[in-house]
């Protein structure tokens, strides 16, 4: 089967950063579409007022921000590639898997942030995903070796 749809989750951070990277030479290579997502919390709209400004903080405005420093940055190298975002509402990895079922994803492509160490025990997105991921997954070395 074909590998036609890849997505990738990102948080602003250089490890997820080279996930992404990671992602897009593989969807450049195989031809395929490249999804990236970005979690935010489960609020979605708060009103700060300061010395008589109204403030609007949107958390969703937030991860489409980080999505679309990660789509600059990639854009670069790969000029062809349909690269499409998704800011997401839950926790990183129930955000990932609900737009890679929405999609319908061949292929996740994860940093393996927190897969070492304490965390390896206690969990981590790319341990999460795994457990429940409908599609291929693809783990990608980020740390320094």
């Amino acid at each position: 089967m074909p590998i036609e749809k890849i997505i990738t989750g990102v948080d602003g951070r250089e490890p997820s950063a080279l996930a992404a990277r990671r992602a897009a030479e593989l969807a450049s290579a195989l031809g395929a579409e490249l999804h990236i997502t970005s979690a935010f919390g489960d609020f979605t709209r708060q009103e700060l007022v300061l010395g008589g400004e109204r403030i609007v903080l949107r958390s969703d405005l937030d991860a489409q921000k980080i999505l679309d420093a990660v789509l600059r940055a990639l854009r670069p190298d790969f000029p062809g590639l349909t690269i499409r975002s998704h800011p997401a509402e839950g926790k990183p990895a129930e955000a990932l898997l609900a737009i890679a079922d929405e999609v319908s994803a061949d292929l996740i492509v994860i940093g393996n942030k927190g897969v070492q160490g304490p965390t390896r025990v206690l969990g981590s997105i790319a341990r999460d995903v795994a457990a429940r991921a409908r599609c291929d997954l693809y783990v990608v070395h980020t740390h320094a070796r």
